[in-house]
């Protein structure tokens, strides 16, 4: 989507579609991860996700019959709430089947699947979107689902607990759930409305942070004292090595979506790359990160080790992440290609091992939770990262909006290229036929994308220094069952504590 983003907020006249496309996405995909998980112990992971591949084709078929940017944006909530549901059931499913030190080959398998559809995915997009097809993209959704359904509905051998609905209804952690819900959708959406809807001093962004905060309280009172079957494994927290690991994951998901997303803006404002040409720039990142991905698969399987590849991977994903503040109007592609490769090969090397860490201090009954409650983190990360990015873009292009005055450049213009509406006028930079008001706009958003970039790096830092306190310890070859529905819920519930695994680390 993003090499298709800044075309489609142009042609439905939305400059806030521009972080909502892929902002509604990300946060209905933060919020409904945890559930997505507990339904899945309650009715098994086969109905789940199946449920979530049917609901992702139907919300495709709504985006693709998109005729405003409301109906798009709803869609994309709903394709949202359906990936919530597919990647972390994914790794469920696999965490599920296989030993901890089999696990890590069949991860890296899932590199493979992302090395196809992250190379292509963008390809497609721009392709589509410059020949004016900008819609036409999500028709693809539908034949790759329609095949996962056939190949999950007759090949996925699981345990079935066969709940029945109104039991499994009653199981749910219904305050929990909304609590999930309240924290994320408040702090988000005050997160994106402070400094441009709203100003940060109103009452709405106030009030959405301030109970969005108030909210996670009550969501950690609500998980410990009223929750029969909990969203959360919260005990998993006591562990510092757990708590470094989901630093590093909640740091990784905020660095390696901003490239992905922001990037494409870059290209095509900046260095006024077509859609198709943004594309096949944006490619050395998504192939450096399913290179990557699939290697730590192998090596994790080797070898048993994944907190060298952790802090690796942090090293040069925070090493990629600051050499994009160099990026300007005179960057060469050589580097673009350069710093590109660094930055995608440190993310990719941090897509497995986090959880791996986690996966192996928790009991395997514990694991689809601790999973799922990794993941979830990471959902907000990406879909903070969004927001606060657009955010930071918008500040700096109003910063700049009186430098562009003084050029002589036409108020309509200045008034298009500042806040809101700068992302989705990058079209317009092509028709400034005056060179020196030119090079003032492009200068305008190369400084304000800088800005960006400046503080991801701080971000990727924080994960490098919490990555120092995960612990490294043994992998097992042993593997038991896991069996799910309400029963197991049951007896789990019956535990005081969540069972953590200290086996002596490795050093």
């Amino acid at each position: 989507m993003a090499t298709s983003i800044p075309t489609i907020s142009a042609q439905l006249h939305s400059a806030s579609g521009y972080s909502w496309i892929g902002g509604a996405y990300l946060l209905a995909n933060a919020a409904t991860g945890p559930i997505w998980a507990r339904c899945s112990d309650i009715w098994g992971r086969k109905p789940a996700i199946l449920a979530a591949v049917s609901l992702f084709a139907g919300a495709s078929v709504m985006a693709a019959l998109s005729v405003s940017m409301r109906m798009l944006i709803a869609a994309r909530a709903l394709q949202g709430t359906a990936g919530g549901g597919l990647m972390q059931l994914v790794i469920i499913t696999i965490s599920d089947l296989f030993s901890m030190r089999s696990r890590t080959l069949y991860l890296g398998f899932t590199e493979v699947v992302w090395a196809i559809a992250g190379g292509a995915g963008p390809l497609i997009g721009g392709a589509f979107t410059q020949l004016a097809f900008t819609l036409l993209g999500f028709w693809i959704n539908l034949p790759v689902c329609a095949i996962s359904f056939v190949l999950l509905a007759v090949f996925l051998d699981v345990h079935n607990p066969r709940t029945n609905l109104v039991e499994g209804l009653i199981a749910i952690d219904w305050l929990g759930t909304l609590s999930v819900l309240a924290v994320t959708l408040m702090l988000l959406l005050g997160l994106d409305f402070g400094g441009t809807v709203f100003p940060w001093t109103s009452a709405k962004v106030i009030c959405l942070i301030v109970f969005g905060v108030v909210m996670i309280g009550f969501f950690v009172l609500s998980e410990k004292k009223f929750a029969r079957y909990p969203l959360m494994p919260l005990n998993m927290f006591k562990e510092r090595s757990n708590v470094a690991a989901f630093v590093v994951g909640f740091s990784q998901g905020m660095a390696y979506i901003a490239a992905e997303y922001y990037l494409p803006l870059y290209f095509q404002s900046v260095k006024q790359a077509s859609p198709i040409r943004s594309g096949v720039l944006i490619l050395p990142i998504t192939v450096g990160q399913a290179a990557a991905g699939i290697t730590v698969g192998v090596l994790m399987h080797q070898t048993g080790r994944y907190r060298e590849i952790i802090w690796v991977g942090l090293l040069l994903m925070t090493l990629g992440t600051g050499l994009y503040i160099s990026f300007d109007t005179t960057t060469s592609i050589a580097r673009l290609v350069g710093f590109e490769l660094i930055g995608g090969i440190g993310c990719g090397l941090l897509f497995q091992a986090p959880i791996i860490a986690i996966q192996n201090t928790v009991s395997q009954k514990d694991t689809a939770m601790a999973t799922a409650t990794y993941q979830s983190l990471k959902n907000v990360a990406t879909s903070m990262s969004i927001v606060i990015g657009g955010v930071v873009f918008q500040n700096g292009m109003n910063a700049r909006a009186a430098g562009l005055r003084s050029t002589g450049l036409d108020e309509g213009i200045v008034k298009a290229m500042s806040g809101g509406q700068a992302a989705a006028s990058v079209e317009i930079i092509g028709t400034i036929q005056d060179h020196t008001q030119r090079r003032a706009v492009l200068d305008a958003f190369a400084e304000s994308l800088r800005n960006i970039w400046i503080m991801y790096t701080c971000i990727a830092a924080i994960g490098l220094v919490a990555a120092a306190f995960i612990k490294q310890t043994n992998l097992s070859t042993d593997h038991t069952e896991t069996k799910t529905g309400i029963q197991q819920m049951t007896d789990q519930s019956q535990d005081q504590t969540t069972t953590i695994v200290t086996p002596t680390p490795l050093m």
